[in-house]
C-alpha cells in the first residue's frame, strides 16, 4: 500500500495541534482524479480549521488546507485517461467539504480542479483564491454604482494585495494603510495610490483629504472594532463599507446609529463571505476562471511567496498567527 505524508488536526488548538501523519494515498473513485501536490497554500481559513472555529468545519480528524497546485497522476472510472499529466489548481471551494490540501495527494471530483496554464507557476497559483475573493468583493458589492476610489486597510495582506491590483487594473484610485516600512513599500509597489496612517480616530479625515473631500466609494475592513466605524466615516455619498473579517472583534459602536448619524450620505455596510457562492457553481467558477486569466495575462501578479516544507506546518501557522509576514505562505510537499 502506497502511503503519503499529511498534516492532520485531531484536537483543535494552537500550532501544536498540527500533527504530521502517514496515511494511505487516496484511491480514485468513479468520476475522480488523483492530484499530486506541488505547492500548497496556507492562509487564514486553515488557522480556523486548526483551532476548531471555522463555521464550515470539516469533521475531525481533519486535514487543513484549502488550495493546492499539482498534477493529475491517476483517474477513476469514467474519466478520460488523457487527463493524467495535466497541471491543475485545486480549491476546496469546489469540494464537498473545506480543507484536505495539507497532503501529498488528494482525490477530488474530476470536474473540480481548474486547468493551470504554463504562465502561472505552482507557487503563484496558491494566491488565486485571494484573487477570486477580491473580484467577488470589488465588482459585486456596490449595487451597480460606479466605483472611482476604494480604501483598503492593511493593504499589504494577501486578499488586500489582490484587491489593490484589481482596483488599479480597473482604473480606480486606491487609498491604503500599512503598519511597517516594509509593508508600506509592498503596498505602493502593488498599486496603492496614496498611503495614509491607519490610526482609526484620524483615518476618516486623512481619507477625505486624500480624495479632495469626497471620500471613497468602497472601504474594505478585515479588522472590525473602531476601524469599521472609521471606514464608514471615510465613505463618499452612497458608499459601502465591506466587512470581510473581524480579526480585532465586533464593531466598537452601534453601526446602525453610525449610519443614521451620516444620513445625508445614504451609506451602507455589507458583510461578505465567499461562502455566498457555495450554491452558485457557475458564478463561483467564473470568478476563478477570470482570476486565472488575469494572472496569466500579467494584469494581476501573485505576491511574493515564502516556501516551507510541509513538515514545517506548525512553524507556518506560527507565522500566520503572528500576522507579520509579507506575501503568500506556501507549503512544499
Amino acid at each position: 500500500m502506497q502511503t503519503m505524508q499529511a498534516i492532520q488536526v485531531r484536537v483543535p488548538g494552537g500550532p501544536d495541534a498540527l500533527e504530521q501523519v502517514e496515511l494511505p494515498v487516496p484511491q480514485c473513485g468513479p468520476g475522480q482524479v488523483l492530484v499530486r501536490a506541488a505547492a500548497i497554500g496556507a492562509g487564514g481559513p486553515d488557522v480556523l480549521i486548526r483551532n476548531g472555529t471555522y463555521k464550515w468545519m470539516p469533521p475531525l480528524p481533519a486535514i487543513p488546507g484549502n488550495e493546492m497546485a499539482g498534477t493529475v497522476v491517476a483517474v477513476g472510472s469514467g474519466v478520460d485517461p488523457a487527463r493524467v499529466g495535466e497541471r491543475v489548481f485545486v480549491s476546496s471551494r469546489e469540494l464537498p467539504e473545506r480543507g484536505g490540501c495539507y497532503a501529498q495527494y488528494i482525490a477530488v471530483p474530476a470536474d473540480a480542479p481548474f486547468a493551470l496554464p504554463d504562465e502561472i507557476s505552482d507557487t503563484d497559483a496558491c494566491s488565486l483564491g485571494n484573487l477570486q475573493l477580491a473580484q467577488a468583493m470589488l465588482l459585486g458589492t456596490n449595487g451597480g454604482l460606479p466605483v472611482r476610489s476604494i480604501l483598503v486597510l492593511g493593504a499589504a495582506g494577501g486578499v488586500a494585495t489582490a484587491l489593490v491590483q484589481l482596483a488599479r487594473h480597473h482604473g480606480m484610485t486606491v487609498i491604503g494603510t500599512a503598519s511597517t516600512p516594509a509593508k508600506q513599500a509592498h503596498a505602493l509597489a502593488h498599486g496603492v495610490t496614496t498611503l495614509v496612517d491607519g490610526e482609526p480616530t484620524g483615518l476618516p479625515a486623512r481619507v477625505l483629504e486624500a480624495t479632495g473631500g469626497r471620500g471613497v466609494d468602497l472601504a474594505f475592513d478585515h479588522v472590525g472594532g473602531e476601524l469599521l466605524i472609521a471606514c464608514i466615516r471615510s465613505l463618499a455619498p452612497l458608499g459601502t463599507a465591506i466587512s470581510y473579517n473581524i480579526a480585532g472583534g465586533p464593531p466598537s459602536r452601534d453601526v446602525f446609529m453610525e449610519l443614521r448619524s451620516l444620513l445625508s450620505k445614504s451609506l451602507a455596510v455589507r458583510t461578505f463571505s465567499i461562502h455566498t457562492f457555495d450554491q452558485d457553481r457557475s458564478q463561483r467558477r467564473g470568478l476563478m476562471e477570470s482570476a486565472i486569466a488575469l494572472m496569466r495575462s500579467g494584469a494581476v501578479k501573485a505576491p511574493p511567496t515564502q516556501v516551507h516544507p510541509l513538515a514545517d506546518a506548525r512553524r507556518v501557522h506560527e507565522l500566520l498567527d503572528a500576522g507579520s509576514t509579507l506575501g503568500k505562505l506556501v507549503l512544499a510537499p
